[in-house]
């Protein structure tokens, strides 16, 4: 299996600033793992990095895609596994930063996603008769075919009924199936990990505040706005992004800005703990604590340290 350097960890940790690090010390280039950062126009909302931040490092998968588009994890990873395949080709260190652990693991894995697309005819049809028939009678139909990934489902979840009954008519496997066999196979890259947290998790509100307070005062009203005159739908996914929901009544006047920012700092503290929360499940991250700030010269030493430890040159 070939090599990959993942810098991981909850938002606001300095994952771009080592990143970039590490690169630079290994001869990589950045693959961005981040489910917003793909939407061209939202840098300031996204934290994406800028031309400076970047030193002269390529990244990949940042801006690559219109804020109208609806990225589902299985396109992310076929985009991104390009890149990857690409960086290796080229003898160079794919190092992918980010912390949007679903689309991490799917790369890593390799996974293959099971069959079906938004906008197909079967999952049309499905949607069609969930409206006509009832969501329940769907929910009874896939009990027959696949008792146990209904016993998972609550009726409300119409989304994920749809895509079980959906898979079992395009390809004849269960999504119970297609998932356990998932699982069987080894992962397609040897990946690792370097994770970034804080000592003392009020260091890291405190941090996540002032880099909303930061985005705020950087724009992030002003990109809001930009995207909804470019005509962009208040229910486009990458505006349910945290930040961009909680400033959309702002923008539309239905709203005032101080209380959109408490929202944002609390979405984004609350995010900060799922991400540690899905980091703690993997017990190959090398973990960099900080202090009261980042010293990232020795947070740099320590990574390089165990990524030699680990055979990396």
């Amino acid at each position: 299996m070939a090599t990959v350097l993942c810098v991981v960890g909850p938002t606001a940790t300095g994952k771009t600033k080592m990143g970039v690090a590490l690169a630079r010390r290994f001869g990589g280039e950045v693959v961005s793992v981040d489910s917003m950062q793909l939407y061209r126009g939202m840098e300031i909302g996204t934290a994406a990095p800028t031309a400076e931040e970047m030193e002269g490092i390529p990244h990949h998968m940042v801006g690559v895609a219109d804020p109208a588009e609806s990225w589902s994890a299985a396109r992310y990873v076929r985009a991104a596994d390009a890149c990857v395949q690409d960086i290796l080709h080229r003898g160079k260190l794919p190092v992918l930063v980010g912390g949007t652990g679903l689309y991490l693991d799917a790369l890593i894995r390799g996974t293959d996603f099971a069959a079906g697309s938004q906008g197909g005819e079967i999952r049309q049809a499905l949607q069609r008769r969930a409206q006509t028939e009832g969501i329940e009678v769907l929910l009874e139909e896939l009990r027959r075919i696949d008792p146990q990934a209904a016993a998972k489902l609550h009726p409300r979840d119409e989304k994920r009924i749809i895509r079980a009954l959906e898979v079992w008519q395009e390809t004849g496997q269960t999504i119970t199936e297609h998932d356990r066999w998932e699982r069987q196979r080894p992962p397609k890259y040897d990946a690792l990990y370097i994770g970034l947290d804080f000592i003392d998790r009020q260091d890291l509100r405190d941090r996540i505040d002032r880099r909303v307070d930061s985005m705020v005062a950087g724009g992030l009203l002003a990109e809001v706005e930009t995207l909804l005159a470019s005509g962009l739908p208040r229910e486009a996914t990458a505006l349910q992004a945290i930040g961009y929901k909680q400033f959309l009544p702002v923008a539309e006047k239905k709203a005032i800005a101080e209380t959109a920012i408490e929202e944002v700092k609390l979405r984004s503290r609350q995010y900060a703990k799922r991400q540690l929360t899905w980091l703690r499940r993997n017990p190959e991250i090398f973990w960099v604590r900080w202090g009261h700030e980042p010293n990232f010269p020795e947070g740099l030493q320590k990574a390089t340290e165990y990524l030699h430890s680990r055979g990396l040159c």
